[in-house]
Order: C-alpha cells, then sequence, then structure tokens
C-alpha cells in the first residue's frame, strides 16, 4: 500500500478541503458514530437540542476513551436511555465528563470548582449538505478556504435525488483516484465507450473534464449508440460532480475521503432529471433508480480496477495518454501550505487535449 510520500505530493499526509464523512439518513439522535478518517479517530452525532450533528475528536482528554465506541453497560448509556447523547453534548462513559458541541468540557460530575481549559476536545468544521455530511480537513488548521460547490439540482423539483451508494474502503491512495480525472485511453477497454471529444482544465481548485461519447451500456434497441456529453469537475481533491446530458440529464456525485494513509472511503450518487412538469411518478422513480443502478455500474468497473492495480509511482505515459501530469500537479496543491499554492498553479492550469484527438486544432492540443 504506497502512501502519500510515495508519490512525492508535499508536506502534508492527508489533502486540504471539503470532504464526505457519512450520510444525513445514518446519522440520528439514538447513538453516536465513531468513524475514523485522516488517520484518526472521531465521535459523530446528532445534538437532541438542536438536530445538528457534531463532529468531535473520538477520546476523552482525562483517560483516552473512546466518546463514540459502543457501549451497554456503562450506566452513563444505561440511564440516558441508550445513549451517552445529551441535549447537544456528549457524555463519556467511562468518568462522566461531558462535553458539549464546541468540544469544551461543561460537567464533571464529582468535581467542584472551576473545570480546567484544557478539558476539551477539538470540534471539527461541519457542514449538512445534499444527504451527507462534510468535514472541513485542513493539516494547516485553517478555516474553509472555499465553499462546497453549489449542486442546485439538490433542491430542483425537476430533479429526483438519488440515495447515497456507499462502496466502502479502497486500499489504494487516493492519487490513485483523482487519475481518472485525465485518463482518456481508460474509456474504451473499461467502459465500451466511443470518445467523440475529450479534453482537460485545470483552473484553481478545480480539476475538469469535458467529454462526449458513445457507450455501449446504453445502446439503443438497433444497436446504436446513444451519444452522451459529461462536464465533470473536482471541487478541490475528493469531491466529484459530473453533468451528463444526452440520452438523459442526470448529476453524478462522486465522494473519496482519506481514512488512513493509502486507504479511502468512497461513496455515488446520482439525481435524474424528470422529463416533464409537474411531480415525479412512480414511472419517473423507477427509472431514475434503473439510471442510478446503470451509472453505479459503470463507476464500478473504475473501482473494480482499483483494487486490482499496483501504485501508479512511476508511469510510462505517452503523449495520447493526456494531461496525467499536469492533473498530479493540480493535486499537489491540496499536499502543500496555502503559501505553495500559485508557484503550483502556475505549472498547471490551462486547457489540454490528448494528441491525436480528431476535431480540434493545433492550436488547442497544449502539451501535457
Amino acid at each position: 500500500m504506497a502512501k502519500t510520500s510515495d508519490y512525492r505530493l508535499g508536506e502534508f499526509i492527508f489533502p486540504r478541503g471539503w470532504f464526505m464523512v457519512a450520510h444525513s439518513k445514518a446519522v440520528n439522535t439514538d447513538k453516536p458514530h465513531q468513524l475514523r478518517f485522516f488517520g484518526q479517530d472521531f465521535a459523530l452525532y446528532r445534538g437532541k437540542t438542536s438536530g445538528k450533528v457534531v463532529l468531535l475528536d473520538a477520546y476523552c482528554p482525562h483517560m483516552k476513551t473512546s466518546l463514540a465506541a459502543p457501549n451497554t453497560t456503562s450506566y452513563v448509556v444505561i440511564d440516558g436511555g441508550g445513549t451517552n447523547v445529551e441535549g447537544d453534548s456528549i457524555r463519556c462513559p467511562y468518568h462522566g465528563w461531558r462535553f458539549g458541541s464546541d468540544g469544551k468540557c461543561n460537567d464533571i460530575p464529582y468535581h467542584e470548582g472551576p473545570i480546567p481549559a484544557n478539558a476539551a476536545v477539538k470540534s471539527w468544521t461541519l457542514e449538512e449538505k445534499y444527504g451527507a455530511i462534510w468535514v472541513w480537513y485542513d493539516p494547516e488548521g485553517g478555516a474553509p478556504d472555499h465553499e462546497l460547490p453549489k449542486v442546485s439540482e439538490w433542491d430542483d423539483p425537476h430533479f429526483i435525488n438519488g440515495e447515497w451508494d456507499a462502496l466502502g474502503e479502497l486500499n489504494q491512495h487516493p492519487q490513485e483516484v483523482v487519475d481518472n480525472i485525465a485518463d482518456y485511453g481508460h474509456l474504451a477497454p473499461i467502459h465500451g465507450s466511443t470518445v467523440k471529444k475529450y479534453e482537460n482544465e485545470f483552473k484553481g481548485i478545480h480539476a475538469i473534464q469535458r467529454q462526449a461519447c458513445g457507450h455501449r451500456r446504453f445502446e439503443s434497441a438497433d444497436g446504436n449508440e446513444n451519444l452522451m456529453e459529461t462536464d465533470t469537475s473536482y471541487h478541490g481533491p475528493g469531491i466529484l460532480l459530473a453533468k451528463v446530458s444526452g440520452m438523459f440529464n442526470s448529476l453524478m456525485m462522486i465522494m473519496h475521503t482519506p481514512v488512513d494513509d493509502g486507504k479511502i472511503k468512497v461513496w455515488h450518487n446520482l439525481l435524474v432529471r424528470i422529463s416533464h412538469e409537474g411531480k415525479p411518478t412512480p414511472s419517473d422513480l423507477s427509472e431514475a433508480q434503473k439510471f442510478q443502478k446503470d451509472s453505479l455500474d459503470s463507476f464500478s468497473q473504475d473501482f473494480e480496477i482499483w483494487t486490482q492495480k499496483g501504485p501508479c509511482l512511476n508511469p510510462l505515459f505517452i503523449p495520447s495518454d493526456g494531461a496525467f501530469l499536469k492533473a498530479r500537479i493540480w493535486y499537489k496543491q491540496f499536499y502543500n501550505p496555502k503559501a505553495k499554492t500559485a508557484d503550483i498553479l502556475e505549472q498547471c492550469e490551462g486547457r489540454y487535449v490528448p494528441k491525436g484527438m480528431v476535431g480540434y486544432t493545433k492550436e488547442d492540443v497544449l502539451a501535457a
């Protein structure tokens, strides 16, 4: 299992950005959840008073007991009706220290006098949107430098929101997944695509792929391929959105979040536009579920390959492969101090077309 240092990405082990950590529906007020991301453990819970989701470092500073690991025998949990969540706070099952949503200890049941200032755990910056919970991670400890992407389709009555598919953990460094944004050459062998147009663009926190292709999975009854166009973009290092038009109009959402150095967790979703005015019908819902399954099956073709490959540390790229190296430079910005971002982007920003792609002029084909 290759690690960040093997890819020579930069100073930090984990990248800076917004990352998905859970489905909203999975987090209720019944119990906390112990999660692991970025090489550390967290306690995730939904406050009973406000209904807001809270993410804290997992271990009580008193004696390092987990605030979120399953517990059925502590009277903190028994007296709490099966949970140690109290209001918007969470109580340690070992000695009863209670921590608020800000991470500060606000009660020690056997202690009189002021609570020590260092009786606290880190509280993380969260957003709950699009049926998911997102955390801002920055190895420099800074506040978010950009917002979550705006997904207007989520609240559009003409779109049917899918359910999040959890693909589980993948024992690959996220670099192997991000490479896909520039992987023109895999589209025919893996997905059965006949590519008519393909280009990449790198700009700021966005890595963009635009393509038009036929797809064997969506052949029409007469055997002809239905041309689909996709406008795909990374919004930071772990959020991928792909607008699909052609045979059907949809928005594909693919998320990956580092678990440990060299391991990620992956999710998929699909929002499908209905073809008429008014509320979605049962037929629309059924069709949307079918399209989501087809989309997941297509993405699973990539996922299967990732489970089988070794780390691509010294790639043998050829000019027709496209802008792999530019994509890898773009990705480095998230593993280095913000002060280095401009210098990194200066090396990769621009629009790139794979050598040999028809329909483009020589001026379009920049050196990838």
